[in-house]
Formats: C-alpha cells, sequence, structure tokens
C-alpha cells in the first residue's frame, strides 16, 4: 500500500525516528556492549561540553571508534541509494544503478591507482571521482555514437562494457600491486568495510556528499519530469540536457564520495530506491528522501552485522549481496504483479 501525499510528512518523521532507534542500537552493540543510556549520556556531553559520567574507554568507543563508523554508513548508505533513485528516474529504467551504469567501476579503478600510486587520501578520493566522471563519459559518448533504437538499453549495455573494462585495470593494478602492502589493502578495500574509517575521512567525504545532495533536492521537483518522454519535459520548460549533466555530475559526486571511503558496495543504489517505489510511489520528490532513510538505516544495519554476527568482520559488499539478490527478486515480482 503507497503511503498518501497527507500521510508522506508524517511516515517520514517517523522513519527518522526509526533510523536514530538503529543508529542507537548500532552504537551500544558490538565486542565492547555500551548501554543505550550511556550512548545517550556520552552523545549529549559530546554536544553540550559536558561531563557524561561514564568511564574514559567507553567515551573513546562511542565517540572514536563507532561514532565515525556509524556517521560513514549512514552518509554511504544515502549516497549510494539517492544516486541510485537518480540515475533510475533520469533513465527511466528501474535496472540502472550506480554499479550498472560503469560509476562504481571508475571510482574504484581511480581510487585503486591513488592507493597504487600511495597518494593520500585526499589525493585518492580526487581519483575517484575523476574515474567515476570517466565512466560516465565514456557511457554516453559510446552510447550517443551507436545510436541504439532503445536509447535506455543502449546507456545499460554500454555501462556493462564500460564496466567490465575498468574491472580489467582493477585486475592489473591488482596484479602489479606490492603482495606485502598494497596488495592486501586494494582487495580489502574492494570488498568494502568501515573499519578503517577516521575522523579525518568524514572531514573530506562527508562535504562532498552533502554537495552532490544539494541540487537533487533543490531541483527534485524538475528531475520528477524526467521520468516523461524528452519531448513532454521540453514542452513543460525543462531543459532536459542541462538537467541530465546535473543529476550525472551530483549522483557521480555523492557515489564517488562514498566510494573512497569504504570501497565498492554493490546492491543498495538498486535495490533501496525500488523498495521506496513501493512505499511512496514513483514521484521523484518523494522516492529521494525516503530512498536516503532507508538507504542509510540498511547500511548501517549491514555494518552491524557484518561486525558482530562472527568473530571475524565479514565485509558489507558480502552482506548486501546476500541480503540484496533474494530482496531484488522480490520487489521485482511486487512491482511486475503490482503493473499488471
Amino acid at each position: 500500500m503507497i503511503v498518501s501525499r497527507a500521510r508522506f510528512p508524517a511516515w517520514l518523521a517517523g522513519s527518522a525516528i526509526v533510523l536514530v532507534a538503529v543508529v542507537a542500537i548500532s552504537m551500544g552493540v558490538g565486542s565492547f556492549p555500551v548501554p543505550p543510556g550511556d550512548v545517550a549520556r556520552v552523545l549529549w556531553a559530546a554536544i553540550t561540553g559536558g561531563d557524561a559520567g561514564v568511564a574514559d574507554n567507553m567515551r573513546a568507543v562511542v565517540l572514536q571508534v563507532r561514532g565515525p563508523r556509524v556517521i560513514a554508513a549512514l552518509a554511504v548508505g544515502a549516497a549510494l541509494a539517492a544516486a541510485g533513485a537518480s540515475y533510475q528516474n533520469m533513465f527511466r529504467n528501474p535496472l540502472v544503478s550506480p554499479d550498472i551504469l560503469g560509476v562504481s567501476g571508475g571510482c574504484a579503478l581511480g581510487a585503486v591507482t591513488g592507493i597504487l600510486l600511495s597518494l593520500p587520501i585526499a589525493a585518492i578520493q580526487g581519483l575517484s571521482f575523476a574515474g567515476g566522471l570517466v565512466a560516465v563519459g565514456l557511457v554516453l559518448s559510446i552510447g550517443a555514437w551507436v545510436r541504439g533504437h532503445d536509447r535506455v538499453l543502449t546507456l545499460v549495455l554500454t555501462g556493462v562494457v564500460v564496466g567490465s573494462l575498468f574491472g580489467a585495470g582493477i585486475a592489473f593494478a591488482k596484479y602489479v600491486a606490492d603482495p606485502y602492502n598494497q596488495l592486501p589493502a586494494i582487495t580489502f578495500w574492494l570488498l568494502g568495510s568501515f573499519s578503517g574509517v577516521l575522523p579525518k575521512d568524514l572531514v573530506y567525504a562527508l562535504p562532498l556528499i552533502a554537495i552532490g545532495f544539494v541540487p537533487l533536492v533543490l531541483m527534485r521537483w524538475r528531475i520528477n519530469l524526467l521520468s516523461l518522454p524528452d519531448d513532454e519535459a521540453r514542452a513543460l520548460g525543462v531543459d532536459v540536457g542541462k538537467l541530465r549533466l546535473v543529476i550525472i555530475i551530483a549522483a557521480t559526486l555523492v557515489t564517488s564520495a562514498g566510494v573512497a571511503i569504504a570501497g565498492v558496495i554493490g546492491w543498495v543504489g538498486l535495490v533501496v530506491p525500488h523498495a521506496a517505489r513501493l512505499l511512496v510511489g514513483a514521484e521523484f520528490a518523494r522516492v529521494l528522501p525516503v530512498s536516503a532513510i532507508l538507504g542509510a538505516a540498511f547500511m548501517l544495519l549491514v555494518d552491524t552485522l557484518c561486525r558482530t554476527i562472527a568473530r571475524t568482520e565479514l565485509p558489507p559488499g558480502v552482506i548486501t549481496a546476500l541480503v540484496g539478490t533474494p530482496v531484488f527478486i522480490v520487489l521485482l515480482a511486487a512491482t511486475f504483479r503490482k503493473a499488471r
């Protein structure tokens, strides 16, 4: 059942409260459990500058170990889900995601190149963003040159090919990397992880993700018109070409910033927008905030599972694939039944 327009604000507020509860649970569980009350006291003391009245090691776990990790998981989940929703609306295809269009592959190759050259984190993030832009540019250029009858299908197939090309580049980088230092770092990073996220990483990544969100939020009503045929959108006063370029840059920015701090984590940008549309309909102005909240909650739950269900921490990319595959099949079947 789709949430009505009148109930949407209340539903969105309720979802935000649930997200806060997920954050509280994630901050408390782990190899060093922290009671929810102590988590709240530590966070409140950090905001107000007061004394939390807890042990120093407990405060360090909340603020220095789990705090940055939770913030990173929230930001990356929201970024990947919002990018996926934007791409799917722009290309009018629910199977499009940053992974399928080659954006993640381009970001990954750029970041792997930075690791291979032992560059600082800022340079790695810059290369990741450049790789994502190069991937999207290649997909659009090749798609325009091929001029297939079905433009969206042509772009998706081109994205798959370009993604494979970047995958070959990543394989070559792993082949020539130092097997004792660089190769483990590259392999671990390609599987995705939040364990190495430091506060200084967030200083670089969070502003980039926020900047990418700004045009998506401000132009959400115009972006919604891209679900119409191009001629109808132009008749309503939309400059389709410029708007698509802005969406591509914004979605690529948030994707590359997320990939740069957490590695390649698939399925979030594909599955979460599907779930959001089933809940609130296809209107992009509603799908965007719901996708961001669901993506943040999903990514945080996955990361919490990764660090608590086994003695050895699991890569988030493995869990998102295990969860995302059956969930996507169920969502796809529900969408098709709904369309009949």
